[in-house]
């Protein structure tokens, strides 16, 4: 698979799109030996215009690129996996009435666990993504992953879980580029994914219609839309299908614009208030568990850094103590939709510390 040319050895995961595509040829320019991948990790989509399974065009367009550059490209099959660490959690997560986040689980089980030890075993001194973020060595030796140069497009939150032991092996070769320059380099070099839509949706999955997708494994929860003040204003078919903080997709005609600001999915009730800024929709702290800290230590407590709750939410000041479950945020100002399943992930600057999932929030 590679030459026996002395030159480091690194395995791209290519998706199809060109921040995957523009990694593996800036690595080229490098000097390293370089073979792409594609993973198949989801087969059961359709593209809406050509009626063709989504995953083969994405990996026609990744061999397209290979093709281009002179380099070998392999497929690894992680469709089971998937479906088990991250379609099944998905599952599991709604249903229990929290948000999931699959992009994080993914990261964590597929890109950086399963196609890491498969790239090793075949030979391979490195893994590459797409990922605009970056990773720097330390006077001591060890490792530090840090955020995005490009603001807009950093997605350092969706691979906090990354260790000292990954962090060694992983290169993030447009972290340190704008999306503009990245798009300038792929035209320049005439790649095929050079003017492709970035994808959206669900990690793999792609764009779907919550309601619809559950249905595949979950019955729905169907229930009344209370006000916080206890008036029941409307019905939605699935309380599983409502998140906080959400807009869009309430049904209920008339009026200020509503918001949710709570779901039971035990007895269906979702609960709204009006207005994007109502008291509801605002906590003070929050709590999370499962943690994992990047350095494989945990800090000394109390903790001042900055965190961040959803993706591309701009960095909030908070204060960190350790609890029974995790740790507890105490944010400087008061949080909007503080989600239970999402992710909260603590900075010290551009150096992202750790994270966990969101337990609750007071």
């Amino acid at each position: 698979m590679w030459q026996n040319n002395g030159k480091p050895k690194v395995m791209v995961g290519m998706s199809g799109g060109v921040d995957s595509s523009v990694a593996a040829s800036l690595l080229l320019d490098q000097g390293y030996d370089v073979v792409g991948a594609f993973m198949k990790n989801w087969s059961d989509s359709k593209d809406p215009k050509t009626g063709e399974c989504a995953w083969k065009e994405e990996r026609r367009d990744a061999m397209r690129v290979a093709a281009q550059l002179g380099i070998p490209f392999v497929t690894f099959d992680f469709e089971k996996e998937y479906n088990e660490a991250v379609v099944q959690y998905l599952y599991r997560e709604y249903a229990a009435g929290r948000t999931p986040n699959p992009d994080v689980m993914c990261n964590r089980a597929v890109k950086f666990d399963l196609f890491l030890k498969e790239a090793l075993k075949a030979g391979a001194d490195f893994i590459a993504t797409g990922h605009y973020a970056r990773v720097a060595k330390k006077d001591d030796g060890s490792f530090a992953l840090l955020a995005g140069l490009d603001r807009s497009k950093d997605q350092s939150y969706f691979v906090f879980s990354l260790g000292l032991e990954q962090l060694k092996r992983v290169l993030f070769p447009v972290g340190h580029l704008d999306k503009r320059d990245v798009r300038a380099y792929a035209r320049d070099k005439g790649l095929e994914t050079a003017e492709k839509k970035d994808s959206q949706g669900i990690c793999f999955i792609g764009q779907v219609e919550i309601r619809e997708f559950l249905k595949r494994a979950l019955t729905p929860k169907p229930g009344e839309i209370v006000t916080v003040e206890g008036k029941v204003i409307g019905q939605h078919d699935d309380a599983q299908a409502f998140t906080l903080g959400q807009r869009h997709g309430l049904k209920v005609g008339g009026g200020p614009a509503l918001y949710v600001v709570a779901v039971d999915v035990t007895s269906g009730v979702v609960t709204v208030a009006q207005g994007a800024d109502h008291p509801a929709l605002f906590k003070q702290k929050l709590e999370a568990g499962e943690w994992h800290w990047v350095s494989g230590a945990a800090p000394a407590t109390p903790l001042y850094a900055q965190a961040r709750i959803r993706y591309r939410q701009p960095l909030q000041e908070c204060e960190v103590h350790p609890t029974a479950q995790g740790y507890e945020l105490r944010f400087a100002k008061p949080q909007r939709a503080v989600t239970p399943g999402q992710f909260a992930v603590l900075y010290d600057g551009d150096e992202v510390l750790g994270g966990g999932v969101i337990l609750s929030g007071t």
